[in-house]
């Protein structure tokens, strides 16, 4: 689990980004792995993507742009925002 980067839902399927570069499809929902993985400082920030919050290198609140360590960028949804913040204060 340490080493999952994020997870992106992909219809049925999410597929697994892990921190050696290295990805793997599998046949679950995002869901699932939100149930999970939240024990584990997992937070779903839009409807497609689920990260790990180890990997969160900033966050800009007033583009709703999340950066994580490997250099992605991902958009935060609106409605994950209240979330999002509760995790960062938790932290």
């Amino acid at each position: 689990m340490n080493d999952i980067i994020r997870i992106q839902s992909i219809s049925n399927y999410s597929k697994l980004y892990f921190s050696n570069g290295k990805t793997l499809v599998v046949a679950k929902v995002l869901r699932w792995f939100e149930e999970k993985l939240h024990p584990f400082h997992f937070v779903r920030i839009h409807r497609t993507h689920l990260i790990n919050m180890n990997y969160m290198q900033s966050y800009k609140n007033n583009d709703g742009q999340l950066l994580l360590y490997n250099g992605e960028t991902i958009k935060v949804a609106k409605r994950k925002k209240a979330a999002l913040i509760k995790s960062l204060i938790a932290a």
